[in-house]
């Protein structure tokens, strides 16, 4: 049932009724191969209660269940706020639509707080312990692309119990406070912190010191400050990593191991789609894929990493090298690790287009959508079978793979798989320039938002014209810029060492101020109402003289 109209978000929660109590077993959520508890029925009648929730109660464990997620409330009264926002889907926003365990009228996100103490009936004791944080499975449950941001953007989530006291429940059981112990943390003000203003220091700390608080968010808050702590050291010194294995996974691509010399307790662990800058002893200083990362011998993340690198017929000295002279316990210095690939949590499904080297940039991506059971399919296009890299590590996902043999004739229709990809897909393509183009193409042929689409250049072409760049805020110095090289390469032979990651146009790490002139713009990390007052350093070109600030 949905609770009649009140003024109960302004009005301090005291004592509430448990309207339904729901349960669910896991099922295959329509249209996609993924499993899910969300689909929630009535229960008829008394329900027992232990430290993992309701009897009979499924769960993803991947992102739900657990102690700290036993139960989960939601307040009825919001969906007649989504009815009004979203007429079409009335009969979709009704008490269950978002797999709460316990339907209830008065309690809501601004005057619930985490640690909150509550009774449900004479028996059971139960604690907040989390803001719920929705995924895609909201997205795609009410046919809403984007859906479930806008939850936690108007404090319309639910929360969670974790259970203090097992027991008995049933419909129409008083819901009594008990203690209230962090009376200022209502789960919309963490909500505030944990999405809205994520960079508040003062906050993430005071947030990070709340026992009460679950593991997921309190641990998001503690990552935050250690994160902040390590931005005061100087990130853009070069670290020595020494190569200790190096294998041949193709005729043309190798994988070479590194572990850092010093190792570093307090290194990040790497970002999906992470990329690794290394200044080699040639003086070159190239930028690669990361296709795996893990722990060092004392358990230490962002200390070891793998790399595949491919063998450019038109190399300039970075692949030539690593290929023909780097051998294993050769010292190489490694620089920023970064990344540009985002994490399409709200989408449905993931659709990758890749070929040849380009499985680098997803590879490490994929195992993690297998792992957390996100829906996704690769597309995959090779020379022949012997120029598939990383087979012990793609042979897992093979069900999730279609790979297409240029030997046997086998050809990606990139076309038709951007046209037949499912409701609310999220694209990502990484390969050689014609793959890249006709994939733009398919892209923009079939309304594909910029914001639903990832493209990854594994090479760009930097050549052009001759061009001068005066740097206004560096005494008005004119930047003289030669055909073969780039802007990005001329910066730091004036100024030194300059912020870049993927050096191929997908980041966006060297953007810099555009102030005049025009320019030849290249690579896709800029949105096109950034073009105007910006440009990629690493790849983009100016036409005659421009004027940049860096």
């Amino acid at each position: 049932m949905i609770a009649p109209d009140t003024d109960m978000f302004s009005r301090p929660f005291g004592v509430d009724k448990l309207l339904e109590i729901r349960t669910s077993r896991m099922k295959k959520m329509a249209g996609i191969e993924v499993l899910s508890g969300i689909d929630k029925t009535l229960c008829p009648g008394p329900m027992k209660i232990d430290k993992l929730g309701l009897e009979g109660d499924e769960h993803d464990l991947t992102f739900h269940g657990g102690p700290d997620k036993a139960i989960l409330g939601y307040c009825s009264s919001h969906y007649r706020d989504w009815q009004a926002a979203f007429p079409e889907r009335t009969g979709q926003f009704v008490p269950g639509g978002f797999g709460e365990n316990f339907v209830t009228a008065a309690m809501n996100e601004r005057n619930v707080c985490i640690g909150d103490i509550i009774s449900v009936g004479p028996e059971v004791l139960l604690q907040v312990s989390l803001p719920r944080q929705p995924c895609f499975k909201l997205n795609h449950r009410f046919s809403l692309k984007n859906f479930a941001p806008l939850t936690y953007q108007t404090s319309r989530t639910g929360w969670y119990y974790r259970v203090i006291r097992e027991g008995t429940v049933d419909v129409g059981d008083e819901i009594k406070l008990v203690e209230r112990k962090w009376p200022k943390w209502t789960i919309e003000r963490i909500q505030e912190y944990l999405h809205r203003n994520t960079t508040n220091l003062a906050m993430n700390e005071e947030l990070s010191q709340i026992e009460a608080l679950g593991e997921e968010s309190r641990g998001q808050f503690r990552n935050r400050v250690a994160k902040a702590q390590r931005k005061k050291r100087d990130e853009a010194a070069w670290k020595d990593f020494q190569i200790i294995s190096r294998k041949m996974e193709t005729p043309k691509i190798v994988s070479l191991t590194l572990k850092a010399v010093i190792p570093d307790p307090e290194a990040d662990e790497f970002p999906l789609g992470a990329h690794a800058r290394l200044k080699l002893p040639n003086g070159l200083i190239r930028s690669y894929s990361v296709v795996s990362s893990g722990k060092d011998d004392d358990g230490n993340e962002g200390n070891v990493f793998e790399l595949g690198i491919a063998l450019d017929d038109e190399s300039r000295g970075g692949s030539r090298y690593l290929h023909e002279s780097v051998k294993v316990g050769d010292i190489m210095q490694v620089g920023r690790i970064t990344a540009d690939v985002a994490f399409g949590g709200s989408a449905s499904m993931h659709v990758l287009i890749t070929g040849g080297i380009g499985i680098t940039a997803f590879l490490a991506l994929i195992e993690v959508y297998e792992a957390i059971n996100f829906a996704f399919h690769l597309h995959y296009a090779v020379r022949s079978a012997e120029h598939i890299p990383f087979r012990d590590r793609l042979e897992p996902l093979k069900k999730h793979m279609t790979i297409y043999d240029k030997s046997k004739g086998e050809r990606m229709d990139i076309q038709n798989i951007v046209k037949t990809m499912p409701w609310n897909s999220h694209l990502y393509v990484c390969g050689p320039t014609r793959m890249m183009e006709a994939a733009k193409e398919a892209a923009d042929e079939n309304c594909i938002p910029p914001g639903e689409v990832h493209y990854e250049a594994f090479a760009a072409d930097i050549s052009g014209d001759p061009f001068e760049a005066e740097v206004v805020n560096k005494g008005n110095k004119l930047v003289k810029v030669g055909e073969d090289e780039s802007l990005l390469d001329a910066l730091r032979r004036e100024f030194g060492d300059f912020p870049s990651s993927c050096e191929v146009g997908n980041c966006g790490t060297c953007k810099i101020t555009l102030k005049s002139g025009s320019v030849d713009h290249r690579g896709v990390a800029l949105l096109p109402e950034e073009k105007e007052t910006a440009m990629l350093a690493c790849v983009s070109r100016g036409l005659g003289k421009i004027a940049i600030e860096i």
